[in-house]
């Protein structure tokens, strides 16, 4: 009897190492193959929910691209899903293909490899949220990369070539450069080139590919290239980045593309994305404050509660203000708010349009995030000049531009 029951407890204790074991085998392949994906793609709705914005009507844009050559954009609302029932329709920026005559050389150097899903419903429109207007604050270098896709198998092939410039941040007079490329929207998965120590003109020639990628879901993606300065005892320093949005690249051919790095921005007030559009025939100059990113928190909770006032003016004296709604505790607001100001054709080119982004405050004075002047002859900064002088050259059109908010 006693027998008996030895048998029976072995024979269960082995049953339960034996599933324990299956257990284990299971868990440690499973995390074998989530290694081997170095690209996941985010929530779908959550990315597109966060990049809708309502428009009452669909609009002619023109946009000034980072690129040679910038095309005119339009904006109209798309048909409603799942995500966006509920509201009136979201930014949709379609570009004309654009590409460069020169051809790379073969691929050389180290291989990384990516895979993503197939499936992708997201539009093209989330692009307007990374294509920055501005003139660079200063010269931080340039960047020389190739862009290849592989129609058969549905691969992208990015080829990190060479800086040139870049600035010193060591106290050796040099930098230790890298890239850390991303495909946006996903920003939470992104490869890095080798570092290449103490020069300020750096050799990568290194090629990634990013596989499983339709030319349709491609389209909707930005490439970021961020290159920063490698540090072993503090955080690395950012030198410069670049933004390219892949629904502007042809992919017919093998482009190539020298870019110029644009600084980090050091105030961090955050950026405003506007419209400017002249009607001479009626003397109606419309500002349309569509949306704003990145603000500067003013509240302990680490958020803001921004509004933005506008004054037109004319030389020093104010003539108009408007407001818009508060939005309480976010740093990315959609205002999607358009003010009308009456000014004659003659005066056009002697106003300007004063935008201040409040932070309100139930207690105390309401607070200055940023301002911007938009003038046609001493706003704020280039940018802001020349989308001023962009709407009087082009009457009846709406020319959209984001613009970096400035501190008082």
């Amino acid at each position: 009897m006693v027998s008996v029951l030895v048998i029976g407890c072995l024979a269960t204790l082995g049953a339960i190492i034996t599933v324990l074991l299956l257990f284990a085998g299971g868990y440690l392949w499973w995390r074998h193959k989530r290694s081997q994906l170095h690209f996941i793609e985010p929530n779908d709705d959550e990315e597109i929910a966060s990049e809708i914005v309502r428009l009452q009507q669909p609009v002619t844009v023109s946009v000034d691209s980072a690129v040679e050559n910038p095309p005119q954009q339009s904006i109209s609302p798309p048909p409603v899903n799942n995500i966006n029932r509920k509201l009136n329709g979201f930014l949709n920026i379609k570009s004309p293909l654009i590409g460069s005559s020169s051809v790379p050389p073969k691929p050389d150097g180290n291989v990384a490899t990516v895979s993503g899903q197939t499936s992708d419903n997201r539009s093209i429109s989330m692009i307007d949220m990374y294509i920055d207007n501005t003139e660079p604050i200063e010269n931080v270098g340039l960047i020389h990369f190739s862009l290849e896709y592989d129609f058969q198998n549905s691969t992208l092939i990015l080829r990190i070539i060479q800086g040139k410039e870049l600035p010193a941040k060591d106290l050796s007079g040099t930098s230790d450069p890298y890239v850390r490329v991303t495909l946006l929207p996903d920003k939470k998965h992104r490869l890095e080139t080798k570092i290449k120590r103490r020069t300020l003109n750096p050799r990568w020639n290194e090629t990634f590919y990013f596989e499983g990628f339709p030319i349709q879901k491609l389209q909707s993606r930005v490439l970021h290239l961020h290159v920063f300065d490698y540090d072993r005892f503090s955080r690395d320093d950012s030198i410069g980045e670049v933004f390219l949005p892949l629904c502007q690249v042809d992919f017919t051919g093998k482009p190539a593309f020298w870019k110029a790095l644009k600084p980090p921005a050091k105030d961090k007030c955050g950026e405003l994305l506007a419209s400017l559009c002249y009607q001479p025939s009626s003397s109606i100059l419309t500002l349309s404050l569509i949306k704003a990113r990145n603000l500067k928190a003013k509240d302990i909770n680490g958020k803001s509660d921004p509004y933005v006032k506008v004054w037109l003016q004319f030389g020093e004296k104010r003539v108009d203000k408007r407001k818009t709604p508060i939005f309480k505790c976010t740093l990315n607001p959609i205002f999607n708010e358009a003010f009308s100001f009456s000014v004659p054709w003659e005066k056009i080119r002697e106003c300007s349009l004063d935008i201040m982004v409040m932070d309100f405050d139930n207690i105390g004075r309401n607070e200055l995030i940023g301002r911007i002047l938009l003038a046609g002859k001493n706003g704020s900064g280039a940018s802001e000049t020349k989308h001023w002088q962009d709407m009087i050259s082009k009457p009846r059109q709406t020319i959209v531009q984001w613009h970096r908010l400035k501190p008082e």
